[in-house]
């Protein structure tokens, strides 16, 4: 099964969006945007730019937990990772969301 994209909106009327893999895991989550369409143009973001390595931003918490944000071409955070223990862990989610980023699939978490 193919990665997808889930779009949800927040008990404050904003909106977010999350992609997910074939299973069902969250690999990437974006900020709250204020309308719809805002957190539409993420996703589109997220799909232009998840092939491209360069575009990953490879941190480390305060914690030692690794992490990556995906970034777009002007530097803008498009989304954030969850919190990995190894290195490696964190590149394993990176060439996940390199391999399901381009999907089309958008749905409704309502």
């Amino acid at each position: 099964m193919a990665g997808w994209y889930e779009l949800s909106k927040s008990s404050d009327g904003q909106f977010r969006f999350v992609l997910k893999d074939g299973t069902g895991d969250t690999l990437l989550t974006s900020e709250l945007y204020k309308a719809r369409s805002s957190a539409e143009q993420g996703v589109a973001s997220v799909q232009a730019n998840s092939l491209l390595d360069e575009r990953y931003e490879r941190k480390t918490a305060s914690n030692g937990k690794a992490f990556f944000n995906l970034k777009a071409a002007n530097h803008q955070v498009i989304g954030t990772s969850q919190m990995y223990a190894t290195e490696a862990a964190r590149e394993a989610d990176i060439a996940r969301v390199k391999a399901e980023g381009a999907s089309k699939t958008v749905k409704e978490k309502t």
